[in-house]
């Protein structure tokens, strides 16, 4: 039948985590820890969504921090600082990600329907696996598990912005056709992922990285406020190439309905 047969989905600020927090505050705290260098949350949010190895590379070349890094130290980043960070960050976001693996509101009643569909639900991560084995059973727990899930080091060939997650996913879940499923995502590196495997891509606006924000201060955003953000990251999302845009999760059974209908006159992603 032409019609999606499954939904392949980010973790933090996707599914789990609203706002992307466990990551980013990671990232802030092992600069600290390994070369006493300061960043921003809002650097360390540039890069979300690709491989934590490769967002530490990606840190240290953009330009603020870059410059941080030569007045410290005369020199650009070198691999072996990169490798440094990265061990320092390993440590601190296994222990805390669990802090971050409730599900976001709407997350679980969404998955229940789909499943009901007959919809499969893949996943997969920007974390590696050792931070994988601790927040998915943590998510489990909270109420949300997949059918499988692939994290960012599982493949030698690599991570996002590249599609073989995501067709991982199509292998292992038994799908027939990359154009019957859909990849969400809260960053750009994801919705690149399910562009070049060929899938429909949709990008979450406010749960996410883009937006920025916890729950908790969601829920006490002005509608002003709420409105500037969403149209941030909306506009973000869509110039990466997302075939939609929405809220958080809990909008896409009518995203796949819409898609469904196209699908039916023959349209592919």
């Amino acid at each position: 039948m032409q019609r999606i047969s499954a939904v392949i989905l980010d973790w933090a600020g996707t599914t789990v985590d609203f706002g992307s927090f466990a990551p980013t505050q990671i990232f802030v705290e092992a600069f600290r820890l390994a070369f006493d260098i300061e960043i921003t949350l809002e650097e360390a949010r540039v890069p979300m969504g690709l491989g934590k190895w490769q967002h530490i590379e990606a840190l240290g070349k953009l330009p603020t921090v870059d410059a941080r890094w030569q007045q410290r130290f005369g020199r650009a980043m070198s691999k072996e600082d990169i490798d440094a960070i990265y061990q320092a960050f390993m440590p601190l976001q296994i222990a805390k990600v669990v802090d971050f693996a409730q599900p976001i509101a709407g997350v679980t009643e969404v998955i229940a329907q789909l499943r009901a569909d007959g919809i499969k639900i893949g996943s997969c991560s920007g974390y590696p696996r050792p931070v994988m084995e601790r927040l998915v059973p943590a998510a489990a727990e909270a109420g949300y598990a997949p059918d499988y899930w692939v994290a960012a080091d599982d493949l030698a060939v690599g991570a996002r912005p590249g599609p073989w997650m995501a067709l991982q996913n199509v292998i292992a879940l038994g799908i027939d056709a990359v154009g019957h499923c859909v990849k969400v995502d809260d960053a750009v590196p994801g919705i690149e992922e399910g562009l070049r495997a060929g899938m429909w891509s949709v990008g979450l606006s406010v749960s996410g990285n883009e937006f920025g924000a916890t729950w908790e201060e969601y829920q006490q955003m002005d509608a002003a406020e709420i409105a500037r953000r969403r149209e941030v990251a909306q506009q973000k999302l869509s110039a990466a190439g997302a075939h939609y845009v929405i809220d958080t999760l809990a909008d896409l059974p009518t995203v796949i309905a819409d898609i469904n209908a196209r699908l039916a006159r023959g349209e592919r992603p």
